[in-house]
């Protein structure tokens, strides 16, 4: 196993919880070096072992994604024994992390206020749907629920259609981010005041945080934003066009400078004169025009022969990428965005990397998910102070 040596490999994370938003935040804080311990139930581990379309070999590749750089350890915390065995450990750590509904951890005797009794240095990060207090704190909710609440999906997808998806978990996401904002602003504080603090991470906040003007814009004008598909109203061009053979092309020529080198790319002088399309307002209250024209220029050429012309024009433009384009593009390559390691049934994989990228301490992927409870013994022998004879019996319990 290699040894960390990220910015945080001082601090000792036990990650609790399940799914996306709380095991996203340990991934985080693993990569950039944090020992961070996974409690997991012991006869089924997290339900993304299991998790996604496609189980090739029987296991799930979402868990040597999420599961990385991560100590395994298999405790049932609704029993006494495992929550007794849980306050030790938290008690030499830096940081929890829990996204159980609020009043789990105080119905297993596990409440900031219990643990911070014995480690008042202890940063706890609790992840829910709607936060650890007001009316609707003990509601279940999922990330589905936080983008709707926080307004990502009222207005994503197309205007004729039902609110669409991002196709990724992105409110358990958004979540976890925040709460890795969270957790390293509280560390910061606690190197003036030798004190921890609770980081109340709910989804449906952590979603309306990107939703950038949303409720200001209609507070002073009364509008209301509405689903706009690929493009964003009065900013134009800025859109998906077709090229030959069927693909698809995004140009970003929004911006007065960037559109005048677009209409000389496009050989049209007379686009950037045009009283329709002179400046930033005038392009966007004629976009669907705009974009008619643009979309007949970039029907003639092939995605590649037309990203190579825009780039010489210093047009910012893209390919839509796939999987299979981040693995053999250069740039993907040149800053090793995608990174391959060793998991013990798949072999080698390939997966994203640790970003942002650091200068001095980077981030790393060091090891994939490990399998169910494969550091239980190491880490309650050496955390816990559990003899082999007390590991045999908790185990016999089926507590580990």
């Amino acid at each position: 196993m290699t040894i960390a040596q990220g910015p945080l490999s001082d601090v000792v994370v036990i990650e609790m919880g399940s799914l996306i938003a709380g095991p996203f935040a340990g991934q985080i804080l693993g990569d950039f070096g944090a020992e961070v311990i996974k409690i997991e139930d012991p006869k089924v581990g997290d339900p993304m072992r299991q998790w996604g379309r496609s189980l090739p070999k029987g296991q799930s590749p979402w868990w040597p994604v999420i599961g990385r750089n991560k100590k395994s350890v298999g405790l049932d915390l609704r029993r006494p024994e495992g929550q007794a065995i849980a306050k030790a450990l938290i008690a030499q750590a830096d940081v929890v992390i829990e996204n159980f509904r609020p009043g789990a951890m105080e119905k297993w005797g596990l409440s900031y206020e219990t643990l911070s009794a014995d480690n008042p240095k202890l940063v706890m990060a609790r992840i829910s749907g709607f936060g650890q207090t007001g009316p609707y704190a003990s509601r279940a909710g999922y990330g589905l629920i936080g983008e709707a609440m926080g307004g990502l999906r009222y207005v994503t997808g197309e205007p004729d259609r039902p609110p669409a998806r991002a196709g990724i978990s992105i409110g358990d996401s958004l979540a976890a981010m925040h709460a890795v904002m969270g957790i390293t602003m509280a560390l910061h504080e606690r190197e003036r005041t030798g004190k921890g603090q609770v980081i109340d991470a709910a989804l449906y906040e952590s979603v309306l945080a990107v939703m950038e003007n949303l409720v200001t814009e209609y507070d002073l004008t009364g509008y209301v934003r509405e689903r706009s598909g690929s493009v964003l109203p009065g900013i134009a061009p800025s859109n998906a066009y077709p090229c030959a053979g069927g693909d698809l092309i995004l140009i970003g020529g929004n911006g007065d400078t960037v559109y005048a080198r677009l209409t000389d790319a496009m050989e049209r002088p007379d686009l950037k004169s045009d009283p329709k399309f002179v400046d930033h307002a005038s392009r966007g209250a004629n976009q669907r025009e705009l974009d008619t024209i643009i979309a007949e220029w970039t029907s003639g050429f092939a995605l590649s022969d037309l990203l190579a012309l825009l780039e010489t024009k210093g047009v910012p433009a893209s390919r839509v990428f796939r999987a299979p384009d981040m693995l053999e593009d250069p740039q993907f390559q040149a800053r090793d965005s995608i990174v391959t390691t060793d998991h013990p049934v798949f072999g080698a994989i390939r997966m994203q990397n640790a970003f942002p990228k650091l200068s001095r301490t980077p981030g790393s992927v060091r090891w994939p998910g490990p399998v169910l409870g494969a550091h239980t013994d190491e880490v309650l022998r050496a955390r816990a102070g559990c003899s082999n004879e007390r590991l045999a019996e908790l185990r016999a319990r089926a507590i580990i």
